[in-house]
């Protein structure tokens, strides 16, 4: 019987992302499109150019094997939207007749009306470049097939089936899906079923994304993490509270909207009040008030999918799943016991999905293997470059893995700062320790000298710790293993200024759980550093500068390391000091 690969596409607009899944379901590589392209969430981008997909199709297919093509919107919303279009509705002079005003969603009608144009032109290409890339491969694989599923089921798929759970209550929340912009499924015994989707065009995600604008950032760069990160310094200010408590409401049980008369009145007061140095600093007031009112909103839902399903276990996925603030706080509310949020919850995530769906379909006794999935699915940098160096650019050695891991502790406990790029690139926007700037979290200047050396980015946003799981109970209260930087806990008081650097303005960290079993070559350098500080803990940031994707080769990282602050890269088995 003839192979059959799935490779999934996630379609949306904005972090187009591709997986390749093998026959068991095992997944043979993810990786998002802005870490190829270098171009921060590939905006309109396609997820798979054809020279890309010839080349992975080549190394990670089997020659003469069938290959399903599966993407992460519906048949029936692409239809919609092909209809659309042939109406006119999409075009140029068509948007321009819109309003620029906020409508029902918390974003300006022309706006939103343009994304959903793109969206549509990502529907009619996708698969296309794979089509090409199979016959750049040459190496006999023969198309299958173009499958669409649906958007949120894409997100609950990847989330469900990537978690450690047989049951569990499945919440999906973002900007947008193809009635509303959250769903609620239950996962039984390993099967999704779906317990009710919400519709209309109020918005969890988008509100978050309006309150980024108005603040003074920019939610289509994706800044909202600067809010989650500027919100600690922000005072509870009851009158933007009360303003921002004007555009939702919950009734029995259910989250519901204003209209858009109300959206507008809301941000226009809102303006108004805003300080002038926002734009240059944000505001902070803004951003506390603005993230109260966004666990206020995902509390209501956790509590509505929690009442129509009654496993303790939680899982959610979506956008809205990468605030580790509201994350932190989940486990011991509404009855919830456990949580499980993937490494790629936001859209990058689906391409995972619309894959496993196509197999599920194909054979309906699969099931994913158990335990959360590794998020080390992503391209290995080669090191060739290295071999070219000019002796003059810094010291340079050829280390084996045992030596390369006491070197790099030595680095670190001297406090210099270290680029570490090993195995495998991350799935999802967080450096889990393949892909990590890394330094001692212990000297109180550590995020400041990071920041004005090598990160360049505002002053109060956090660095997160990288923890041995084993530890973690002993510094941080009410610990939960958080594999994949995914929610953020408390630390224990007495803990707190033996690591200054990783500790934010209200005593909290965003970490992440390492073990040897996750990631050998991360957990002993964690050790060798503990061994020689008695702190088993390192601060890490991702390998990149403000406004950049995680980089993607040697190049990009020998570039960092000489046009920035960086003391030495740990590229394979390459070491790189600065002399």
């Amino acid at each position: 019987m003839t192979d059959r690969y799935y490779i999934g596409l996630a379609t949306t607009f904005h972090d187009p992302a591709l997986a390749i899944v093998a026959p068991d379901g095992s997944v043979v590589f993810a990786e998002a499109a802005e870490r190829f392209l270098q171009y921060k969430r590939a905006p309109n981008c396609e997820p798979d150019p054809a020279p890309r997909m010839g080349a992975l199709i080549a190394r990670h297919v089997p020659a003469g094997a069938e290959i399903v093509v599966a993407t992460s919107w519906s048949a029936e919303f692409s239809d919609f939207l092909s209809r659309s279009a042939a109406t006119g509705a999409f075009g140029a002079e068509a948007l321009a007749g819109l309003s620029p005003e906020l409508n029902r969603s918390f974003v300006p009608e022309r706006s939103e009306r343009a994304l959903v144009a793109s969206l549509r032109l990502a529907q009619e290409r996708a698969g296309l470049g794979t089509l090409l890339g199979i016959d750049r491969a040459g190496t006999g694989c023969r198309f299958a097939g173009l499958r669409r599923y649906g958007h949120h089921l894409s997100h609950a798929a990847y989330a469900a089936w990537s978690g450690p759970f047989r049951d569990a209550t499945v919440l999906i929340v973002d900007g947008m899906g193809e009635t509303g912009a959250s769903a609620i499924f239950a996962l039984e015994d390993g099967r999704l079923r779906e317990l009710r989707r919400h519709r209309g065009r109020g918005s969890v995600g988008f509100f978050f994304g309006l309150v980024t604008d108005l603040a003074g950032f920019d939610h289509a760069a994706g800044e909202e993490w600067k809010i989650m990160g500027l919100a600690p310094y922000g005072r509870p200010d009851p009158d933007l509270a009360a303003l921002l408590g004007r555009l939702y409401r919950i009734e029995d049980g259910r989250l519901a909207f204003a209209d858009e008369a109300e959206i507008r009145s809301v941000a226009a007061a809102i303006l108004a009040r805003r300080p002038p140095e926002a734009a240059r600093d944000g505001w902070a007031d803004l951003a506390r008030c603005g993230q109260d009112a966004f666990a206020a909103m995902m509390d209501a839902l956790v509590a509505e999918a929690r009442g129509l399903h009654g496993s303790p276990n939680l899982i959610l996925a979506g956008g809205c799943a990468l605030n580790s603030s509201f994350n932190g706080t989940a486990v011991g509310r509404h009855g919830v016991a456990a949580l499980h949020v993937p490494s790629a919850p936001a859209d990058d995530g689906n391409a995972i999905g619309a894959a496993w769906l196509a197999l599920a379909a194909d054979r309906p006794d699969w099931r994913p293997a158990a335990g959360p999935a590794s998020p080390y699915l992503g391209s290995s940098i080669g090191t060739e470059a290295f071999e070219r160096l000019p002796a003059s650019l810094g010291r340079l050695r050829r280390l084996a893995p045992a030596a390369m891991v006491e070197a790099a502790a030595d680095i670190l406990a001297e406090g210099r700062l270290l680029g570490w790029a090993q195995g495998r690139a991350e799935f999802g926007p967080r450096a889990l320790g393949n892909r990590s700037i890394l330094a001692d979290p212990r000297p109180a200047d550590a995020k400041d000298l990071l920041n004005a050396k090598v990160k360049y980015r505002e002053a109060f946003r956090p660095f997160a710790p990288s923890i041995l799981a084993a530890h973690g109970p002993d510094w941080f209260e009410e610990y939960q293993d958080s594999p994949f930087m995914e929610r953020t806990l408390r630390w224990r008081a007495a803990m707190r200024s033996r690591v200054p650097a990783v500790v934010h303005a209200d005593g909290t960290g965003r970490l992440q759980s390492v073990t040897a079993e996750r990631n050998p070559l991360y957990a002993a350098l964690i050790e060798a550093f503990a061994r020689r500080t008695g702190v088993p803990i390192l601060l890490n940031t991702s390998f990149n500068v403000m406004g950049r994707p995680i980089l993607h080769s040697a190049e990009d990282a020998i570039l960092m390391f000489a046009t920035t602050g960086l003391d030495a890269i740990a590229v394979g088995e390459w070491l790189l000091e600065k002399e």
